[in-house]
């Protein structure tokens, strides 16, 4: 097996991670859903891949990503920064030895989960108390929550990434930057992230948690990193960047800059626009310059885009625009979890296993050594009957990269496409 690690750094990155571990989850059921459909059971797609195995203190197994999230304090909501499965509890003693005078707490109520979290959490407090209990049917002890109220939740009540996340986070997943005291809407250009991050040991402590998930793989294949570099979190990540350069030479970064629509807006002083061409020119020069391989996506207006001619998007919330690129990510992921194929397999429902360092190695050109590339997506995905079906597929594909010339066409540029769930001959969904 070779592992891959993924690193979600600033707030659009983990709302589209947390998206993109939604449809893991999802998967996961699937393949032990009995009644689910036999292309969710492929033995050719290795979740392993993404994620590890473990076990509490209790004894209990986990299966959890092999993720490190970074993201400012106080932006995980109602969840914990050591995730669930883990929770040991905060520790009541607060006795300061070395301080003589008063003290005083300030305490906050914690968010409260909204009603798609409430209903998880009664689910899983449900099946425990089957599983524990015996219990086969009788009274629901949990109030019942809707599925319309859980749906307005969603719409109208997500402020936090994790009020829609439905993943198990391994303690060393979830890291806040503590005692970083800045407003969230000013800490949007390079210069000011790179202050607020100066002298501080959050590079250290992040790379602690890296090196804890890549010390347990067997043979990495490399790093999926994803960024929001439209701030201030863009000098944290070179940072990251950097050590893992010097760390692990021969592990090849795939790394997707990605933006919300909000971040397009035009600044309205002279000041705030050439601010901002020079956060977007240093911010593109250095970290293109530390990864394999960088695929900007997020357009300024995903809503009136031909990309979302067959979907329903709201660019003023983030709930909505990184749903559609995280799809278009977990796609493309796909080949680099998937086992090779013998010559005598059954390929009905999949095919084209490669690695991440094959993609990057595909894309980048051996006489171009291109380092940016370009992400298109066609959803959902066209119907591949028929004689014509790579002008079918081509003429779908819509950029979910900014600023992308049309109608030129460059006779030298090379592919990397991923056809997933499309239907094929005689009706089948393809991978």
């Amino acid at each position: 097996m070779r592992e891959l690690v993924t690193l979600q750094v600033g707030s659009f990155a983990n709302f589209v991670g947390s998206h993109f571990w939604n449809f893991q989850d999802e998967l996961n059921g699937l393949a032990e859903d009995p009644y689910a459909d036999p292309v969710f059971k492929n033995q050719s797609l290795n979740m392993d891949v993404l994620y590890r195995s473990g076990e509490t203190h209790q004894g209990t197994l986990t299966y959890t990503p092999r993720l490190v999230s970074v993201d400012l304090q106080g932006s995980l909501g109602s969840m914990s920064s050591r995730g669930t499965l883990y929770d040991e509890g905060s520790s009541a003693s607060s006795n300061i030895l070395t301080w003589g005078g008063n003290v005083s707490t300030h305490a906050a109520e914690p968010h409260k989960k909204n009603l798609f979290l409430q209903s998880l959490y009664g689910e899983e407090q449900e099946n425990s108390l089957t599983f524990e209990n015996g219990v086969t049917g009788g009274e629901n002890p949990r109030t019942e929550i809707h599925d319309r109220d859980k749906v307005e939740s969603l719409e109208n009540g997500v402020q936090y990434w994790t009020d829609f996340s439905k993943v198990e986070y391994h303690p060393q997943s979830l890291y806040e930057l503590s005692g970083l005291w800045v407003d969230p809407q000013k800490f949007d250009n390079y210069g000011i992230g790179r202050e607020s991050l100066s002298g501080g040991l959050q590079g250290e402590e992040i790379s602690e948690r890296l090196r804890f998930f890549v010390e347990e793989c067997d043979h990495i294949q490399g790093f999926q990193f994803i960024v929001d570099d439209s701030g201030g979190f863009s000098p944290l990540a070179v940072d990251v960047l950097e050590s893992i350069a010097d760390e692990y030479t021969n592990a090849p970064v795939l790394l997707y800059a990605v933006r919300g629509p909000g971040s397009s807006v035009d600044p309205r002083s002279q000041k705030q626009r050439v601010s901002r061409k020079l956060h977007d020119a240093v911010s593109f020069s250095r970290l293109s310059s530390l990864c394999k391989l960088i695929v900007p996506v997020g357009l300024p207006s995903l809503s009136r885009s031909k990309a979302s001619t067959f979907l329903w998007i709201n660019d003023e919330k983030p709930y909505h625009c990184s749903a559609a690129y995280a799809a278009t990510l977990h796609s493309l992921s796909l080949p680099f979890r998937m086992e090779p194929l013998g010559p005598t397999a059954d390929s009905s429902y999949a095919s084209g296993a490669v690695t991440v360092n094959e993609v990057v190695e595909i894309l980048s050109g051996q006489t171009r050594q291109n380092m940016v590339a370009i992400l298109d997506a066609a959803m959902p995905a066209p119907s591949l009957i028929g004689n014509q079906v790579e002008q079918t597929l081509l003429r779908h594909l819509q950029p979910l990269t900014p600023e992308i010339a049309k109608d030129i066409e460059d006779l030298q540029s090379v592919e990397s496409i991923s056809v997933h769930g499309a239907l094929g001959p005689g009706g089948d969904a393809w991978k």
